[in-house]
């Protein structure tokens, strides 16, 4: 922490030290590591890294950074009862990081493409659910309170994920009859080389130095638990906390293979830190 508080060390490595930290790591697609959407213009011609406007408010998690969406997740919280007691009350059924979701951003590179295949039963998902927009995907989450995937740490420095090299055939999408092919970027970037050169560059602005502890406290600190987390409409479905079910309690070999295979697929709140 001293080390990154005295800039001695990028908010990248930070970010990557503090996931680990977590009991993240690339080997587990079900706690892989994860990282912040920063920016929220993705339609500008070009990018203003001076410009307060253009950068995501880290303060809040991804599902309310739009602010139509807080009334929703705030209901859907205050109004949820569990008759049997055991689920407590959520804002978010879904969690921003989980393993169908890391296959979502790298289905283009393997093994992740054929990860992708098995978890579809053999064939690709259809085109309108494959990652084939940046700026499309950005509007998704903006548009929908129960779409709260943040990023991989891919997004700032792998360009190749962002291109269909392999000649994957992803399909073409239903309205636009569209073929799904390299990622489509924002107008601001004029290759997956330029993206990530920015992307980075905008991690590592001022703006994002100056707040980027906002959303670490919501994924790793005091606002991932407990009162602070209601307030910030920050809690996620039971299963996702680290020791919410006592698995080893269980005697029964179906049932917790059963929510083991759910932990899996619903993601997993990191460690608290």
């Amino acid at each position: 922490l001293q080390k990154w508080v005295n800039r001695e060390i990028s908010n990248f490595d930070y970010l990557i030290q503090l996931n680990t930290m977590a009991g993240r790591t690339y080997n587990d697609l079900a706690q892989y590591p994860v990282f912040p959407w920063i920016l929220q213009d993705y339609t500008s011609e070009e990018l203003d890294l001076n410009n307060p406007a253009v950068f995501r408010d880290l303060s809040k998690p991804i599902g309310v950074v739009n602010e139509k969406n807080a009334k929703t997740v705030k209901e859907k919280y205050e109004n949820f009862e569990d008759p049997l007691g055991i689920i407590d009350k959520f804002h978010y059924g879904t969690h921003y990081s989980n393993a169908a979701g890391v296959m979502h951003y790298l289905i283009r590179v393997e093994p992740f493409t054929t990860l992708h295949i098995q978890l579809q039963s053999g064939r690709f998902d259809c085109a309108d659910r494959q990652f084939h927009s940046i700026p499309a995907t950005w509007q998704a989450l903006m548009d929908n309170p129960n779409d709260v995937k943040e990023l991989i740490p891919e997004f700032f420095y792998f360009p190749e994920f962002l291109e269909n090299q392999n000649g994957f055939n992803l399909g073409q999408l239903q309205m636009s009859k569209e073929v799904v092919n390299d990622v489509v970027l924002p107008k601001w970037a004029h290759s997956p080389e330029d993206f990530i050169y920015k992307h980075r560059k905008a991690l590592e602005s001022e703006y994002v130095s100056a707040h980027l502890h906002e959303w670490i406290d919501l994924i790793f600190g005091y606002k991932q638990r407990g009162p602070a987390a209601v307030e910030a409409l920050n809690v996620f479905y039971y299963c996702t906390y680290e020791g919410a079910v006592d698995l080893d309690a269980l005697t029964d070999e179906k049932e917790r293979k059963a929510l083991e295979g759910m932990i899996n697929n619903f993601g997993q709140t990191p460690c608290q830190l």
